[in-house]
């Protein structure tokens, strides 16, 4: 079989977001599910959608595009502001655009009456992880000219906390972004449908005891895609952690000295090797075929004795407890950042695993 693959359990991540559509529902707070990290997967979106999900995001707007000639008819939201060249694009494929930027939200509007769709936009406010964000003291100005541009919907307001800077969604932050919904409320005079309080590292948060305040979604992949919190790389209670796993092909295991020898410099990606850290005699060193262009190997999980070594553009080297026969497959997990590249590479490739089918009964 093909490797390096990545194989996907559907049934899994459909579990993982039909538990927390139903845990945060029981809140108040709906889930939009979050393409990103799949390239836009068709079939991935069909699973959250079938778990109740209220819409579907991504960030690049060739992933909706190819999620609309899927057949996918969810609301879609666009989580990356366009440059306003991109604007006629985005409002074709995007129902709902996040943007802290009044010359994109003026691009937008253009195209908007150009193509006569109502394109709806979610103005994100910064709440100290310093990554995009319209000030709090300037959202409800932006807020009042986005509501007043024709072609344009203010749809909501949101935050993004946890991906820059790592600053973790609390109270407080949430607190701040409900009572600056209320205040927008007031200056445009009327409802806001949505307000988003962040990606999965919101979790805790929103599982909690704390009530939701004015937060009503969440945007959540790495939490359904891997069962896991972003803010401590843990299980999140009641989720598969195991619904992907990346499967990679030996072509060389032999034994040789930890440390290597000669004058040492930079290697291929600028780390030069400690050598005290590979002093140790002679080991088992094996190598994968699949490197730092299909995954990130600080980010994956390898069987038990067995640790990463190193790796170049097409070669992980590895330490393993016995030596392995060239073509031996080694399956290893996969964090967030692993999973975003595997997904990307076009080296990789992808095979869903599917229950096995019960065995018919005899006639009688």
């Amino acid at each position: 079989m093909t490797t390096p693959r990545l194989e996907i359990d559907f049934g899994k991540i459909g579990d993982n977001a039909r538990s927390l559509v139903q845990r945060l529902g029981a809140k108040g707070i709906g889930v939009t599910g979050v393409t990103k990290a799949t390239l836009g997967s068709p079939d991935i979106a069909r699973e959250l959608i079938a778990a109740g999900v209220r819409g579907l995001a991504d960030s690049r707007i060739e992933n909706l595009r190819a999620l609309r000639e899927s057949g996918v008819r969810v609301p879609l939201t666009l989580l990356r502001s366009p440059a306003p060249d991109q604007a006629d694009e985005a409002a074709a494929c995007a129902n709902v655009v996040m943007t802290t930027d009044l010359d994109v939200a003026m691009a937008l509007s253009d195209a908007a009456s150009r193509t006569g769709r109502l394109v709806g936009i979610i103005v994100m406010v910064e709440l100290g992880d310093l990554r995009e964000g319209v000030m709090p003291a300037d959202l409800a100005d932006v807020c009042r000219r986005v509501h007043r541009t024709a072609g344009l919907t203010l749809t909501g307001i949101g935050t993004n906390l946890a991906c820059q800077s790592g600053v973790v969604p609390e109270v407080a932050q949430m607190q701040e972004l409900s009572a600056l919904a209320t205040i927008v409320e007031s200056k445009i005079g009327r409802q806001l449908a949505v307000v988003s309080g962040g990606n999965s590292a919101s979790l805790g948060w929103a599982l909690s005891a704390a009530p939701p305040e004015r937060v009503n979604d969440l945007r959540l992949g790495e939490s359904i895609l891997l069962g896991l919190d972003p803010l401590t790389r843990t299980p999140v209670e009641g989720l598969h952690t195991d619904a992907i796993t990346l499967v990679a092909s030996v072509i060389e295991s032999r034994v040789k000295p930890a440390q290597p020898w000669g004058k040492l410099a930079q290697g291929a990606f600028g780390a030069v090797v400690p050598v005290t850290a590979r002093s140790r005699g002679q080991i088992i060193q094996t190598i994968l075929a699949v490197g730092e262009q299909d995954v990130d190997p600080r980010d994956i999980s390898l069987p038990a004795g067995v640790s990463v070594l190193g790796a170049s553009s097409d070669h992980l080297v590895v330490e393993t407890p016995l030596q392995l026969a060239a073509g031996t497959e080694v399956r290893m997990g996969v964090g967030y950042s692993a999973l975003l590249r595997a997904m990307t590479s076009p080296f990789v490739a992808e095979r869903p695993t599917l229950p096995v089918a019960a065995p018919a009964r005899a006639r009688s």
